[in-house]
């Protein structure tokens, strides 16, 4: 149906302008009931679409600032692929004292989401170690030398609690923030796993030990590697994992 379900938000919700940032989706800002909203088209199924606004419902009623789903004129999250949601406010974190505070609010989501069910469809970078393929990740397309050296890099999260991540908070473009709050912002890759592997932040802001930096690193640029395999960066961040 594309960009037309924008209407079942009322007969005066319009599209403004195209947003940047986006990968997998159409991002727009939109005016909803005279009011500055996000519109996110994409091809999610229903069921991953519902976890992620259960979620972010969720997340919002807990406390911490989440762009938060508009319902549609008859009280549906999300409609044919498309979500709108509330605009937030705000600038990225530019000091370490700024990210410091963005450690802080990704700790409280892995607080607030332990034992969250699995998003349809995805894996956790451990469930990986004994399967090939999960939304995005198909290791069967890397070579195996490189499989090897990704596997090595999870292992090493074994046996650790879980909860939902993020998924790419490092990204300055998916933080606002204001004076009196931090916002995390396009939540397209959040699903659940080992918690560390979004706390690889700039300067060391979560104040991990060279233990579990080091851990945690390597984790994340194997998962990076394989899920935007076999782009630039990917291959850039696979150089990252070391060779077993």
């Amino acid at each position: 149906m594309g960009w037309e379900a924008l209407g079942r938000w009322g007969e005066d919700a319009v599209r403004i302008e195209p947003l940047t940032g986006g990968v997998a989706n159409d991002v727009w800002s939109v005016r909803v009931d005279g009011h500055l909203a996000v519109g996110r088209l994409g091809t999610r199924s229903d069921a991953d679409l519902a976890w992620e606004t259960a979620l972010l419902r969720h997340l919002d009623r807990a406390g911490l600032t989440v762009p938060v789903p508009i319902p549609t004129s008859d009280g549906r999250l999300f409609a044919d692929g498309l979500v709108v949601m509330k605009y937030l406010e705000g600038g990225p974190p530019e000091t370490p004292a700024d990210w410091r505070r963005v450690a802080a609010t990704l700790r409280e989501l892995h607080r607030l989401t332990r034992g969250w069910p699995q998003r349809p469809g995805w894996r956790s970078s451990t469930d990986l170690l004994h399967a090939d393929t999960g939304t995005r990740i198909d290791l069967g397309a890397m070579p195996p030398e490189s499989v090897v050296r990704c596997r090595a890099a999870w292992a090493r999260l074994a046996g650790r609690e879980t909860c939902v991540v993020h998924g790419n908070p490092t990204n300055p473009s998916n933080v606002r923030m204001t004076a009196d709050r931090v916002a995390l912002i396009d939540w397209d890759e959040s699903h659940v796993d080992v918690p560390d592997l979004d706390l690889v932040l700039p300067d060391n802001a979560a104040g991990l030990d060279d233990g579990a930096h080091d851990v945690a690193a390597q984790a994340s640029a194997a998962w990076e590697a394989a899920v935007c395999w076999k782009d630039d960066y990917a291959v850039s961040r696979l150089a990252q994992v070391r060779a077993v």
